[in-house]
């Protein structure tokens, strides 16, 4: 189904294509065992895309791809709404697996 969702056309002659659908089978698979709920999941796949993406498209540096984790993650478990993220939905225990797993 990912593979689909993906839209991989050549996945058993390209390794990119290959690598890639390991990549994020390998992250949904970790976000369904963590029994997150649909929107944490669907955020955690949002996340992996944006870190990839930051490696792949933009060319960062790890240190800079962690710096933009950082940001993203800023808020969570904090009541305070105007410092609050797009992943405010994610507790700091999740917040901390997610680090750890990435």
């Amino acid at each position: 189904k990912l593979e689909e969702f993906l839209n991989f056309k050549q996945l058993k002659t390209s390794l990119k294509e290959d690598v890639l659908l390991h990549y994020y089978t390998a992250g949904f698979c970790w976000a369904k065992e963590m029994n997150f709920s649909l929107m944490q999941l669907s955020g955690f796949m949002d996340l992996l895309h944006f870190l990839l993406e930051n490696l792949s498209g933009k060319h960062m540096t790890l240190g800079e791809n962690l710096k933009e984790l950082g940001k993203a993650m800023v808020g969570i478990g904090e009541t305070d709404s105007k410092r609050t993220g797009d992943l405010n939905f994610f507790s700091i225990e999740q917040a901390k697996a997610i680090i750890d797993y990435l």
